[in-house]
């Protein structure tokens, strides 16, 4: 072929001239070579990628999502104001305007309603909503001298009479909603009232010898224990029954997985809280569904800075007493300005190396701790992970954005989950967890996937891993082909594992769909 030079000539070019040629508009970008096809994980990330900016849009792509676990959720914090003032209704309930909360009849006494009369009279409905919830507090709305943990926290006081007698239900709801969020498991924090005879048998007691107190209380924890399952048993029956899950049409419910973990109350007296928390040991190691103990309540209370030493000496304590009893422990909860800064420096660090925590919840107050770097080095070993809790977070400390440690956790290696806390009176729910972790935190799909495996992957769900090591890496050895006969037989002996195999299948559905 034939060109023209640069002086009007023509002169000839040799294939191997034209391919140096072609070769080198290429590299200068004039010819693209050809792509190959993006993986269906590769699409679905370039479209979050596309949408992040537009919330309406993530909130859509989101919900469909497949989330895993949600290892951060208390039972009766998950369930919202209306249904709470739904129960009271029907149970014919009286409540009280101030103090908000359940009342004795009559309910036309002075300062009281009737629950059913509430639907009648919007404004004062919606106070008792607000009463029970923090609905509205990030948007400005309510009382701005009451902060978001007050407001917070004494919800809980308003509505628990209400709750507690609806333990299937409550139950019943916080599954309906996970498994409306994409999420095949939950370990919700619940209690007893099986503590009560324990209380009687050891009355004030000397927690200064806590080997003599568990003493007294031993004989007396296999009745209690047995007395806590009868209760749930209960429950679980409502549940189930609520769902229709022996039935021939069983709501999506039935197919998320639910745990229980045994929270004791870090506000009661020593005594109370040492013997709730050994019911709750004796609990985990009896009864299959109880998988873990925690610690709750608000963390700057004065009684809870006061003995936070004591509680982590109680759990390590019966840590050994019941070493197979995994603990998940609320844990810096604090920020600078709540407490002393005295009290931020060592909450996270004992939970780990005193209590023996495997896993942390909330650890918002991490870079106030003595010797950080040291500890999170020890985390990110240890793979102790840290329950995030978006909402809550912004709602009861204020802290939210860039100024949440969750991008500090990450870059040390430290395993962390996407956690709801009391979605129900944070007004929130998990797909408002994930949006939250892409609009404040910048995470992309490739994150809030590795969350979503780590979530069951540091589950205290029973049995063998699905992966080899850390989540989205090699898998064990009979499910290097997850649909092979050895993986099934694999998974069928593992629950963890099971429900890690589903999440796969979850998310091979999800990325083949059709993104526009």
């Amino acid at each position: 072929m034939n060109a023209r030079c640069n002086d009007g000539r023509r002169c000839a070019r040799s294939g191997a001239a034209r391919m140096m040629l072609v070769l080198a508009a290429a590299m200068l970008g004039g010819a693209t070579a050809p792509r190959a096809p993006m993986t269906p994980e590769a699409r679905t990330a370039a479209y979050l990628d596309r949408i992040a900016d537009s919330p309406p849009r993530l909130r859509i792509f989101l919900q469909a999502m497949p989330k895993g676990g949600d290892l951060h959720n208390h039972a009766g914090g998950a369930i919202y104001a209306e249904d709470m003032l739904g129960w009271a209704a029907a149970d014919g309930l009286c409540l009280s305007r101030d103090p908000v909360g359940v009342a004795p009849a009559p309910c036309d006494a002075p300062g009281r309603v009737a629950a059913a009369d509430l639907v009648r009279n919007y404004p004062r409905y919606a106070a008792f909503v607000d009463a029970f919830s923090t609905r509205g507090f990030e948007a400005g709305t309510g009382d701005p001298r009451i902060s978001g943990y007050d407001r917070f926290f004494s919800t809980f006081d308003a509505f628990w009479p209400i709750a507690a007698r609806h333990g299937g239900k409550v139950i019943a709801l916080a599954r309906q909603q996970a498994a409306a969020d994409g999420v095949s498991y939950a370990e919700l924090s619940t209690g007893s009232a099986a503590t009560q005879p324990l209380l009687a048998k050891v009355g004030d007691g000397d927690v200064g010898d806590l080997a003599a107190l568990y003493a007294r209380i031993a004989p007396d924890l296999p009745g209690a224990v047995q007395a806590t399952r009868t209760q749930y048993d209960a429950y679980d029956a409502e549940m189930a029954s609520i769902d229709g899950c022996a039935t021939a049409n069983p709501k999506p419910a039935c197919a998320t997985e639910i745990r229980y973990q045994y929270a004791a109350i870090r506000t009661r007296p020593p005594v109370q809280v040492f013997t709730e928390l050994a019911l709750g040991f004796a609990l985990a190691q009896a009864d299959p569904r109880f998988v873990a103990v925690n610690i709750v309540a608000p963390e700057h209370d004065p009684v809870a800075l006061r003995d936070y030493a004591l509680h982590m000496r109680m759990l390590r304590f019966l840590k050994t007493r019941y070493p197979a009893v995994p603990l998940s422990l609320h844990a810096g909860e604090l920020t600078l300005g709540l407490v002393p800064p005295r009290d931020l420096a060592f909450h996270i660090h004992d939970a780990v190396e005193v209590a023996g925590a495997r896993r942390i919840g909330h650890g918002i107050d991490i870079s106030y701790e003595t010797d950080a770097r040291a500890l999170l080095a020890r985390m990110a070993r240890e793979r102790v992970a840290v329950e995030i809790n978006l909402t809550s977070n912004a709602v009861i400390l204020g802290v939210k954005g860039r100024d949440h440690p969750l991008s500090l956790y990450r870059q040390e290696g430290v395993p962390v989950v996407l956690s709801t806390d009391d979605e129900g009176v944070s007004r929130s729910d998990m797909t408002n967890e994930y949006l939250r972790g892409v609009t404040e935190q910048k995470l992309r799909y490739p994150d809030l996937k590795q969350m979503a495996r780590d979530s069951l992957h540091y589950s205290f769900l029973p049995g063998e891993s699905l992966w080899q090591d850390r989540a989205g890496g090699p898998r064990v050895a009979a499910c290097r082909l997850l649909d092979s006969a050895a993986c099934r037989a694999f998974v069928a002996t593992h629950v963890k594992a099971r429900l890690e195999a589903r999440l796969e299948h979850d998310f091979d559905r999800f990325e083949r769909q059709t993104f526009d």
